[in-house]
């Protein structure tokens, strides 16, 4: 008993240095406010996740030493593409935005998501992790900023105003797609991509400017694409990649302490985003469908289309022969190399430039 009491008391005082140490950590520290342009701000990633996380997450873990003030890019009159290059200007402290819309900056950005290279978002997330390096190194030595967070969005899938009952049906149509390697994968069955700004997407539908638009499963929901769209077409393309990145001024403002904080909470916020959209991606198909209960609202009616027994097979072929040669010409020999030597590994591909 004696020294049950002795453990006891020797933990309790273990943990009050601990807390101490943190307190005093928390006075010492010089105190920063960074400036963050968030993702799109109508997702329930924005709103349940990103937000809070900058709002009340990191400055609990820090103890006050880091705050922040976040507006989600479409908020401030952005399209999306000019976040990172913002902020390697210096503009913010940190910003997130969609990696297929900078792909077009260099085709690096596309290494990850490449269109039908993912058939599961679990194979999304491998691939991720195993190119993340170089993303690393991209960023940091040519853009000056830190990556911090790599992310997605549910399955993109197909929204469109006139039936689709598979890929070949893409022909002859105006789809909107969000990347390169999107609108190869639209081109390879016949089809045209539009480069279009999210926000214009709805009233594009709407009025026949385009007759499809690739987005997530719960994003085109909560975008209300099904006010401008008939059908979903349930066959996975990509995940939509994203990521979050730090200026690396405004990184080297932090002390130790507080940047292993910010490494060990993006982690989390990483791994909450990853389960968000596994529980998401039938959410957003019953949303827009009526297939099942939506949390989101009221449920829309469109006609929900499950994959052709062939698309898989068609989607890989999309793949193999014209998505990632083009790929792999736009992203030079080096760039090649190290996609074969990671994801090509991983996924069992080659890329090859054409």
């Amino acid at each position: 008993m004696r020294m049950f009491r002795k453990g006891a008391a020797l933990a309790a005082m273990m943990s009050l240095g601990l807390g101490l140490a943190g307190a005093t950590h928390a006075q010492t520290a010089p105190k920063v406010n960074f400036q963050v342009v968030g993702n799109l701000g109508i997702t329930t990633q924005s709103k349940e996740l990103e937000q809070p996380f900058w709002t009340k997450d990191i400055t609990a873990a820090t103890g006050g030493t880091l705050t922040a003030t976040i507006k989600p890019w479409n908020e401030m009159g952005l399209k999306g593409p000019e976040v990172f290059k913002m902020l390697s200007q210096g503009l913010f402290d940190v910003g997130t935005t969609q990696l297929g819309f900078v792909a077009g900056d260099n085709a690096i950005n596309d290494a990850t998501d490449l269109a039908g290279v993912s058939p599961t978002i679990q194979t999304f997330r491998d691939v991720t992790q195993a190119f993340r390096p170089h993303l690393e190194r991209y960023y940091e030595q040519q853009l000056k900023v830190k990556v911090m967070g790599m992310f997605s969005f549910q399955a993109q899938v197909l929204f469109c105003r006139s039936e689709i009952r598979s890929l070949s049906d893409l022909k002859g149509r105006k789809v909107r797609t969000s990347g390169a390697s999107q609108a190869d994968f639209v081109s390879y069955f016949g089809g045209s991509g539009i480069n279009m700004a999210f926000g214009e997407v709805q009233q594009a539908l709407k009025n026949g400017v385009v007759d499809c638009a690739i987005t997530g499963t719960l994003g085109g929901y909560k975008a209300k694409w099904f006010e401008g769209s008939k059908f979903l077409y349930a066959l996975p393309i990509n995940w939509g990649a994203g990521m979050s990145a730090i200026n690396l001024n405004s990184w080297r403002k932090l002390d130790a302490a507080t940047q292993a904080t910010l490494v060990s909470e993006y982690a989390k916020l990483e791994r909450a985003v990853f389960e968000q959209n596994v529980r998401e991606n039938d959410l957003g198909l019953a949303c827009n469908t009526g297939s099942g209960a939506c949390s989101e609202g009221p449920a829309a009616n469109m006609v929900l289309v499950s994959p052709a027994p062939q698309d898989a097979e068609l989607r890989r072929k999309a793949l193999v022969e014209q998505v990632l040669p083009r790929w792999a010409g736009r992203c030079g020999a080096e760039c090649v190399k190290n996609w074969n030597d990671s994801v090509g590994k991983l996924v069992n591909l080659t890329a090859r430039a054409p």
